[in-house]
């Protein structure tokens, strides 16, 4: 009798056991988020800041990345990389270097038969013009960038100060991705001149082209001005496109 009176004992709390396990809520962990699939990455560069402050407030009303390439030792160099770091735009120094066309050239600029030490002395300069830059861009330069000592010493020394190099890509002959790879530094050429029209209908053109490429391969960098044409037309575009699926990113974040 005793041991019937146990076994019924441990049914019934097996039973009410059976019964908790159901009734209690199973803890699941929650689903981790995909990362989103992009299109395609695309960089933004405006070049030629420095000259003036009057297309601040257009840059103000762009939300999307902006890499802004800006003139060394100008009357507004400073100020105008002072503003558009506090839009969280990201700054490189756009670095004079001499072209082959006879035109005037910006004080200090790079010119061929430079020496090392006087490289480094105008990089110092200019770096101090532009204490926010996170890399450096030609500014003209085809006759640099076609000459592979010329070349190899701006970027070695742009190197040194741990910035990539942005290479405008003015000349279907610049060697300057060689020597990137050669001494391993951070670095990223142009695809697409955007503005070389002031025109908006040729601008949307452009950027249509860039976002084909950046679908393409992945990622595209394309370079227009600080002009009021410009900038207007990317406030009203680039949104277009981010809705697209395109994700707009500094140059930093494709450099490589």
């Amino acid at each position: 009798m005793k041991n019937k009176f146990l076994i019924f004992a441990l049914i019934i709390l097996l039973f009410f056991a059976f019964i908790s396990l159901i009734l209690i809520p199973i803890h699941k962990e929650p689903a981790a988020k995909k990362a989103p699939i992009y299109k395609g990455r695309i960089a933004i560069v405006i070049d030629d800041w420095g000259y003036h402050l009057d297309n601040l407030s257009i840059a103000a009303g762009i939300k999307q990345p902006l890499t802004c390439a800006i003139l060394p030792n100008l009357k507004n160099s400073a100020g105008v990389a002072r503003k558009l770091n506090h839009l969280g735009f990201e700054i490189i120094l756009h670095l004079p270097m001499e072209p082959k066309e006879k035109i005037r050239l910006e004080n200090n600029t790079i010119t061929l038969g430079m020496n090392a030490r006087e490289i480094r002395n105008i990089l110092d300069q200019d770096l101090a013009s532009i204490i926010f830059a996170k890399g450096v861009s030609n500014h003209m330069g085809s006759a640099i960038t076609e000459d592979r000592g010329s070349s190899l010493m701006v970027m070695a020394e742009v190197k040194k100060r741990k910035l990539y190099f942005l290479d405008s890509f003015v000349t279907a002959k610049s060697v300057c991705l060689g020597i990137a790879k050669e001494i391993k530094i951070r670095f990223a050429k142009r695809d697409v001149f955007l503005d070389d029209q002031n025109d908006p209908g040729y601008i949307k053109g452009q950027l249509i082209r860039l976002k084909n490429l950046s679908a393409k391969h992945g990622s595209a960098i394309g370079i227009g001005h600080d002009r009021k044409t410009t900038l207007m037309v990317l406030k009203e575009i680039l949104p277009q496109l981010e809705r697209q699926g395109y994700k707009f990113v500094f140059v930093s974040e494709v450099a490589r």
